[in-house]
């Protein structure tokens, strides 16, 4: 990977004017969140429902898989188009054919952390450990505690999938939402600004980075940032309510060491 060019040190710009040239040339259209969450269509069965049932049947009978490599590339299918369900049924399927593997557990936890079988999923993850999936494996634990409201053991978690896998942008932003949710917002800084400088075009990680400078208490680039990148009034609300949660968390955390 090309190291990025910084300035000498002389010249080096404060935090603050790197923060407003990022908010003047990076580009932000998505949602901010620790990330992973299912898509949803609503309350109760209904037409949606019914669609992403459709579809699961249309993908697997489409040029019916006839090698492992084929099947396990409609599986995916399923997932990036947030059918989690379909995909663990077809997972089975796959799996009594052609045998487990590294590749299809991580899959596996993936989905049933999506749809809230947390206790399967976390298993699941822990069998990466040893693999080349293990940093996703760390992830995916990390993912689980930040669903659950544990943003301390998420950072733990986070940081071992970080040291493992040390150029994953999406790994790091988590990392630095953890830590802030944790209540230890300066130990967010490297881990986004690693994240932003690797993937400044992520919608996640840019609003990671909103979310850190406002916790910095530097409201004027935060709102910067989310004005020039658009940001939608929902992308906005969230940064701000995270940032409540982040002040009071840093709260109880100096309370707590005094």
């Amino acid at each position: 990977m090309t190291t990025p060019h910084r300035p000498s040190r002389g010249a080096r710009p404060s935090l603050r004017a790197r923060m407003a040239t990022f908010a003047v040339c990076v580009s932000l259209c998505g949602s901010v969140c620790l990330s992973g969450c299912a898509a949803r269509n609503g309350y109760g069965v209904g037409d949606a429902a019914a669609n992403q049932s459709a579809e699961a049947q249309a993908l697997a009978q489409k040029d019916k898989p006839d090698s492992a490599a084929v099947y396990l590339a409609l599986i995916e299918q399923m997932q990036q188009k947030d059918m989690y369900f379909a995909s663990l049924a077809h997972l089975d399927q796959y799996e009594r054919q052609y045998g487990a593997s590294p590749k299809t557990t991580l899959m596996r936890a993936d989905a049933l952390r999506a749809t809230h079988q947390m206790a399967a999923s976390a298993e699941a993850y822990q069998a990466l450990f040893g693999t080349p999936y293990a940093p996703q494996g760390y992830r995916g634990l990390g993912l689980i505690a930040g669903e659950r409201g544990d943003f301390a053991r998420a950072a733990q978690y986070l940081a071992q999938a970080a040291d493992t896998n040390p150029t994953d942008a999406q790994t790091l932003s988590d990392l630095a939402y953890a830590r802030m949710r944790a209540g230890d917002v300066a130990a967010a800084r490297v881990p986004i600004m690693k994240a932003v400088e690797l993937d400044p075009k992520s919608p996640k990680v840019m609003g990671n980075l909103a979310l850190f400078l406002l916790a910095n208490g530097d409201a004027r680039n935060a709102n910067g940032l989310m004005t020039a990148q658009s940001m939608s009034r929902d992308v906005r609300d969230a940064v701000n309510k995270d940032a409540q949660a982040v002040a009071a968390a840093a709260h109880r955390q100096n309370r707590s060491t005094q």
